[in-house]
């Protein structure tokens, strides 16, 4: 996380020398401040941005979207873009967190956007959210260590990974793929469907290492892990490094997101901000971001622009028809309450 300023601070009682340094530096530059997931954008897509627009950026990092609505609602502020799934996103404009998104400011994602995504996003008219990066969640495993694999999460009960699997740390997740086994909804609210996942998930716990995210990938990367529970994205990362690695979407489904951008209610740089997201739409901009980071933009050009080892992967083009196995996780309102008391019960035993 990187901060740049112009002027670090300005000491009581220089106000001669303030203002020298304020002539000497130019007019303040507008700050863009964006709250996003880790390691999620191209720092050198931030600088052009900076360069061409001359103002500043300022990002800070969250590592669920829980933790990020946590803060949020404990007060914090100051930031333009944040970047949560659809789920977050929608539960964040109920409460009056986020505002609109002005298309006629967005040409490029009025041009760009690949609409045969719509189906699967919440947002679907963007009338509060433009999706960023769109991310499966499956398996990704070790075509070397698993023998015999299986493209169902029932994976997750084998003896022989036993400690050498993880699932993600993420409730809705991992009980979405629980609820998925049982060919139930991932959005179930049924609480006798919900309880079965429960029992599902303990079954899963009992066999793995931990819940984790960043951890786990490197830990594939690394042959700690034989097998995880992760996004497709971050199998590209793993497997342009390490070929061995594959990626799957269980037989029964999986769930489907997208990370979005949207402006916070007191962005004091809502234009900024709209450039920036149209920025991001630019076709040569989003390949290099796509090419650097190894998620999926539901763009309809850039993905033909990035580099042939990375659009040639398995996990980066997701064929239709296992698209149609996945399902948005939606929020559910007071229901939500539902699935963390779930994830007290798993994480309790």
């Amino acid at each position: 996380m990187k901060q740049r300023t112009c002027l670090r601070g300005l000491f009581v009682g220089l106000s001669l020398f303030a203002l020298l340094g304020l002539t000497a530096c130019g007019e303040p530059k507008e700050t863009l401040h964006i709250y996003n997931w880790g390691d999620y954008i191209s720092e050198e897509v931030l600088r052009q941005f900076e360069k061409e627009f001359n103002c500043e950026v300022q990002l800070d990092v969250f590592d669920s979207n829980e933790a990020m609505y946590a803060k949020l609602k404990a007060g914090a502020s100051g930031y333009d873009i944040l970047v949560p799934s659809s789920y977050m996103a929608k539960l964040m404009l109920s409460q009056e967190m986020i505002q609109p998104i002005d298309l006629e400011q967005l040409p490029n994602v009025k041009q760009y956007y690949d609409r045969s995504y719509a189906q699967l996003a919440i947002d679907s008219e963007l009338k509060y959210s433009v999706p960023y990066f769109v991310s499966f969640v499956g398996i990704g495993y070790d075509t070397e260590r698993v023998k015999d694999f299986k493209p169902t999460w029932h994976m997750f009960e084998r003896e022989d990974i036993h400690r050498r699997c993880s699932l993600l740390n993420d409730q809705r997740e991992v009980m979405g793929s629980a609820l998925k086994t049982l060919g139930f909804d991932a959005n179930s609210t049924d609480q006798a469907q919900i309880d079965a996942a429960v029992e599902l998930v303990k079954t899963w716990k009992r066999n793995i290492a931990k819940f984790d995210v960043d951890d786990a990938k490197r830990a594939l990367a690394s042959g700690e892990f034989f097998l995880i529970h992760t996004y497709n994205g971050d199998m590209l990362q793993v497997s342009m490094e390490k070929p061995s690695v594959a990626f799957v979407i269980p037989e029964e489904g999986s769930t489907v997101t997208f990370d979005n951008f949207v402006i916070h209610k007191n962005s004091t740089n809502v234009a900024l901000a709209h450039q920036f997201i149209n920025f991001m739409y630019r076709p040569e901009i989003a390949a290099a971001n796509m090419d650097e980071i190894m998620y999926v933009a539901p763009h309809t050009t850039a993905v033909t622009m990035v580099n042939e080892k990375l659009r040639s992967n398995p996990a980066f083009s997701i064929p239709a028809e296992v698209r149609a196995r996945c399902s948005p996780l939606c929020d559910l309102g007071e229901e939500n309450i539902r699935y963390i008391k779930a994830w007290d019960r798993i994480r309790a035993e």
